[in-house]
């Protein structure tokens, strides 16, 4: 079966979606959510970010806790060189493809685990491998938080979903051009290059699957329509 998620290695593609980043509903508060989460469990110096792109959520928790190595993956080279110069301390780089079994190679255990809208390209037997090398990495006490975007139920939640970003965009576009279209932000929306590629999973599927990993204290944080923060942490006392 051909891949469509490696449209996110074209330059074109990372620096589209990077210029309108932020325009996107909810996504300033995104990232505090999950520093929420993250302050609950074991204290953070090492964390990971999984498909970690141009280091959105990974400058925030570093910015929470700035002394911790921050550890970031994903297979888009454009992406990772914008992480590298976005993120300041100390990192560790690496350019894997969570699709091959071996990405966790040579990397060391780690506090914290994040992940921000990269794993639902997957097929979801290989989420699900990858939430198990997750749990592997984590310390017992370690928290994953996955900020995705997930499954609708019906198609109402579909097209509401939808109209929520092609509203937020259009806002966002306006603020530099006020000359921007609802119409022409829609057909961009509907037509981005990446669109094919989702895969998408039920929150609810994923929390169950992160339960029967070992998780512990599994739960949906936050959802609105198509996009979902949920996270698990490793016992504390151990696997």
């Amino acid at each position: 079966m051909k891949r469509l998620d490696v449209v996110w290695k074209e330059r074109e593609v990372a620096e589209q979606f990077l210029s309108v980043r932020t325009g996107f509903p909810y996504a300033l508060d995104h990232p505090r959510i999950m520093c929420d989460i993250l302050r609950t469990g074991r204290e953070v110096r090492r964390f990971l970010d999984v498909g970690c792109g141009a280091g959105f959520f990974t400058e925030t928790v570093h910015a929470r806790w700035p002394g911790a190595t921050a550890v970031m993956v994903d297979f888009s080279e454009p992406m990772l060189e914008q992480a590298a110069a976005n993120v300041p301390g100390p990192t560790e780089v690496y350019c894997r493809d969570l699709a091959d079994p071996s990405w966790p190679s040579d990397i060391a255990p780690v506090d914290a685990a994040i992940s921000g809208f990269a794993i639902h390209h997957l097929p979801d037997t290989i989420k699900q491998a990858v939430y198990r090398e997750i749990h592997r990495l984590l310390h017992p006490g370690g928290w994953f938080v996955h900020v995705e975007h997930v499954a609708s139920a019906s198609a109402v939640g579909v097209g509401l979903f939808d109209e929520q970003i092609v509203d937020a965009l259009h806002s966002y576009h306006l603020r530099s051009n006020p000359a921007v279209t609802r119409e022409w932000v829609s057909d961009r929306y509907h037509n981005e290059a990446d669109r094919e590629a989702n895969i998408l999973a039920p929150v609810e599927s994923q929390c169950d699957w992160l339960r029967a990993i070992g998780f512990e204290d599994v739960d949906c944080f936050f959802k609105s329509y198509e996009v979902a923060i949920f996270a698990g942490r490793v016992p504390r006392g151990g696997r």
